[in-house]
C-alpha cells in the first residue's frame, strides 16, 4: 500500500501544486476553465490517458467549460505521492 502524506511531507507536497485545494483531509481538487466545451472534453480525454498509464484515476466533474478533478488514493484512505504526481501531470496537460 502507498503511504499517506502527513506533516512536513504533506506541506511540501501541497506546495508543489499550489493551484490545488486540500479538502476534507483526504483529497485534493482543482477546477479548470477551458476556452470551449470541446476543449474541456479534450482535457478530460488527455487526463484519462495519463490516469490509465498511472493506474490512478481521478473523480471528474464536467460542467460546460469547467472541469473539476478530485484526487485521493482510496486504498490508502487519503492523499499520497501518487495523487500529487497526477495533479502535476494534469497541470501540465492544461498548459
Amino acid at each position: 500500500m502507498t503511504a499517506l502524506l502527513a506533516g512536513d511531507e504533506l506541506d511540501e507536497a501541497l506546495a508543489e501544486i499550489p493551484e490545488w485545494t486540500f479538502a476534507h483531509g483526504t483529497e485534493i481538487t482543482r477546477t479548470f476553465t477551458a476556452p470551449t466545451f470541446l476543449d474541456g472534453i479534450e482535457l478530460v480525454r488527455r487526463v484519462a490517458v495519463a490516469a490509465e498509464e498511472a493506474n490512478h484515476h481521478p473523480d471528474i466533474d464536467i460542467r460546460w467549460r469547467k472541469v473539476t478533478f478530485t484526487l485521493s488514493t482510496h486504498e490508502a484512505g487519503g492523499l499520497t505521492r501518487r495523487d500529487v504526481a497526477l495533479a502535476r501531470q494534469i497541470d501540465d496537460l492544461f498548459g
